[in-house]
């Protein structure tokens, strides 16, 4: 069973040496969150959206109210595991297990298209 959720990944050795966590908000930080944002301390979004798998082509129809927040961004794709930590900043999600990547490298490389 899967399913997908937008995250920004960061290095953090608490997960293992190299590894990845999903960036956690620091406390009294107030970034710009989105509106299917679940509430917890961390930069993870779960708006339900389900992605069209084809071959090597993944789409995802994302609404934006203003398409000029993300215009600039980079992505990549990540199939992997998240390990779960009793502490939510122990770090909470520890990315683990990376069965995939898009690029092959996380260079970023996707970019948003209309």
């Amino acid at each position: 069973l899967w399913h997908s959720h937008w995250v920004v990944l960061g290095p953090d050795d608490a997960c293992g040496e190299g590894a990845l966590k999903v960036i956690d908000i620091p406390e009294g930080a107030k970034p710009r969150l989105p509106a299917t944002w679940p509430g917890l301390p961390i930069l993870i979004d779960s708006p339900g959206w389900d992605p069209v798998i084809d071959e090597e082509v993944v789409e995802v129809r994302v609404p934006f109210a203003n398409i000029a927040v993300v215009e600039a961004a980079n992505f990549d794709g990540v199939a992997s595991g998240l390990r779960v930590n009793a502490n939510v900043h122990a770090p909470l999600l520890c990315v683990t297990d990376v069965f995939d990547v898009a690029s092959g490298d996380l260079s970023l490389p996707g970019k948003v298209k209309r």
